[in-house]
């Protein structure tokens, strides 16, 4: 069976996203080697430096994982992989949770673009979830498990 149009659509944006996490990732490592090193040069801003540093290279190196996880993640819905389907469920169940509660929190701080920005995203997360949930979709991971 062919790969559905939206599949290919949301390996593609897999591949954006892993793209998207390695580069901020990078950027939080080399930031967080920067502050290491400069904790060096100030002994009143030392410690705050060296544990911000760290936290950087932390969060850096967590990021970078992640996009790991969104490439394995497109190369397996762009083979069709049931697996990569269900965890394409789970990440995108995570985000309706996730975002559901931000825009949740800028309602009740009266962030109006913000609520819609995340109305946005909490709604594409529910379209992915009906998507990859339809027969024919359900379908087409099966054939390649054939």
């Amino acid at each position: 069976m062919e790969r559905p149009a939206g599949v290919t659509f949301l390996s593609i944006l897999a591949f954006i996203g892993a793209l998207i996490l390695a580069l901020g990732g990078l950027v939080m490592v080399l930031g967080g080697a920067m502050m290491t090193r400069m904790s060096g040069l100030s002994l009143y801003h030392s410690r705050m430096a060296m544990f911000a540093g760290m936290g950087g290279a932390v969060l850096g190196l967590t990021m970078m994982g992640i996009a790991a996880v969104y490439v394995v993640m497109g190369i397996g819905l762009w083979k069709l992989e049931n697996w990569a389907r269900i965890l394409t469920i789970v990440f995108a169940g995570l985000g309706v949770v996730f975002f559901g509660l931000h825009m949740l929190a800028a309602l009740i701080h009266f962030h109006i673009l913000l609520v819609f920005w995340r109305a946005i995203f909490t709604a594409l997360n529910v379209w992915i979830i009906v998507y990859l949930l339809q027969p024919n979709v359900k379908q087409a991971f099966r054939g390649a498990d054939l």
